[in-house]
């Protein structure tokens, strides 16, 4: 039964997933189909909007096709007519993911996680199911397929990731156990993967971090072209809230091209252009107003900038070191050595896929290459980090440390069971026939302990 309901709150815990982010975008819709065309506004198109934008989201690409009368209307050229967006707008991916780990947490401490992140993920592909049959779109259409696999696959992915992170640290009674002794028979190597994905958390969120501060520099120093550029939409409060909206739903996407930035190879936007620390080429850009914050020229003493990333993996090979020190499990150069190449390799794999989910087709023309390049931004970042975690894990050990190594080998041969057969043998327990010389008896039973008497009358002292 327990099992049953395992099952059922993973299942439960999908639903509401998928319900916040489709209501997520169908509030504001509503509202600015309300404000816009008022009661008699065509309602039919407000659902397939919404699950259309919904699976964009999850990244699927969108297939745009603009009709002739509303090119004619805008005055937009035929060849312009007919493109795909694919950059995601990473923030509804992120909150799935994040919703998925949280749920597989839950059901690993249920002591079913693979039942829990197999049911929940079921879920969400039914749902996802669903929203990708009843989401068809003039003008804007997604791949049914990738419909149904992209937002399940997210889902999937972050359920195991949150059930194996508690699973293997509190044990399963089960295949991860059996794992957890095969990596444990290793010996000295059997460490190492876990110190690796510790190292590469740390590195990541080390990035993360220095991107986002990033923008918030970038924001106070050119806060104004932004405002710019706002004003030239010519748009109502409402409008400004939807672009507002629209933006926010972009920020982890734009935390990506910063940290491409941050990395050295910068980003496009634009066939052509090019956004570096080493320097800036810009034709005309989209007039988004978050697009205010690129730099209009960059300086090449800007690539001190990489010390950022190398600074976030000597944050997670400290971070490493110092668990490992505070575990007592002292490991060799060599060891130390594959854990800071795991460092990079997985940054640099966290990198790749970010690089693909974050650039991609903006537009027709020229605009159908910005974001980062996928192998330049994931084999730079995982090379900075790599040589920060490198600097922290190789450097020679503190005496502090070693001194602390050298105790914790003292304690370990004292307590030794050598030890122990050393030591004289403990005296027999005394039976019935042989008191103990421990043993006590009341005072009054001694029969040459008397207590000194005093007559009434005698004087005192």
């Amino acid at each position: 039964m327990q099992r049953l309901l395992v099952a059922l709150l993973a299942a439960f815990d999908a639903a509401i997933a998928a319900a916040v982010g489709l209501v997520v975008l169908l509030a504001p819709l509503t509202l600015l189909w309300t404000v816009a065309f008022g009661i008699s506004a065509d309602w039919g198109a407000l659902w397939p909007l919404t699950g259309t934008l919904w699976q964009f989201g999850h990244g699927v690409p969108l297939s745009v096709d603009i009709a002739g009368e509303l090119l004619r209307t805008a005055g937009i050229a035929p060849e312009a007519a007919t493109f795909t967006l694919s950059v995601t707008p990473l923030a509804f991916l992120l909150f799935t993911l994040l919703s998925a780990a949280r749920s597989g947490a839950r059901a690993a401490r249920a002591g079913a996680w693979l039942l829990g992140s197999l049911a929940g993920a079921v879920t969400f592909a039914l749902i996802s199911t669903g929203v990708a049959l009843t989401s068809h779109l003039a003008g804007a259409e997604t791949p049914l397929l990738l419909g149904i696999l992209l937002p399940t696959a997210v889902y999937l992915l972050g359920a195991l990731v949150g059930a194996l992170r508690v699973a293997w640290e509190d044990g399963d009674g089960g295949v991860l156990d059996r794992v957890h002794d095969v990596v444990d028979s290793w010996g000295e190597w059997g460490p190492v993967p876990s110190a690796a994905l510790r190292g590469a958390a740390f590195a990541v969120v080390g990035v993360t971090a220095f991107s986002a501060l990033a923008i918030a520099v970038a924001t106070l120093a050119r806060g104004g072209e932004v405002v710019a550029l706002f004003q030239a939409t010519r748009v109502d409060a409402l409008g400004a809230t939807v672009i507002t909206l629209g933006q926010l739903a972009y920020l982890p996407t734009a935390i990506v091209w910063a940290a491409s930035w941050l990395a050295g190879p910068g980003f496009a936007v634009g066939v052509g252009t090019a956004v570096s620390p080493a320097g800036t080429q810009l034709g005309v850009v989209p007039g988004i107003p978050i697009l205010g914050l690129l730099p209009e020229n960059t300086s090449i003493w800007m690539l001190v900038v990489v010390i950022l990333p190398i600074a976030a993996g000597a944050f997670a090979g400290w971070a490493v070191r110092s668990r490992l020190v505070w575990e007592a499990t002292p490991l060799e150069t060599a060891h130390r050595a594959v854990i800071a190449l795991g460092i990079g390799a997985l940054t640099a794999g966290v990198a790749a896929v970010a690089a693909v989910l974050g650039g991609g087709s903006m537009g027709p023309g020229r605009l159908a290459q910005v974001g980062p390049d996928v192998l330049a931004f994931s084999l730079t970042l995982g090379g900075e980090v790599l040589l920060g975690a490198a600097i922290l894990l190789l450097s020679p050990r503190h005496r502090d440390e070693l001194a602390e190594e050298r105790t914790d080998r003292w304690l370990a041969e004292m307590t030794d069971a050598d030890g122990l057969a050393d030591r004289p043998a403990a005296s027999p327990m005394p039976t019935d026939d042989q008191p103990s010389p421990y043993d006590t008896v009341p005072l009054d039973e001694l029969g040459s302990f008397r207590l000194p008497t005093r007559n009434p009358g005698d004087p005192v002292g």
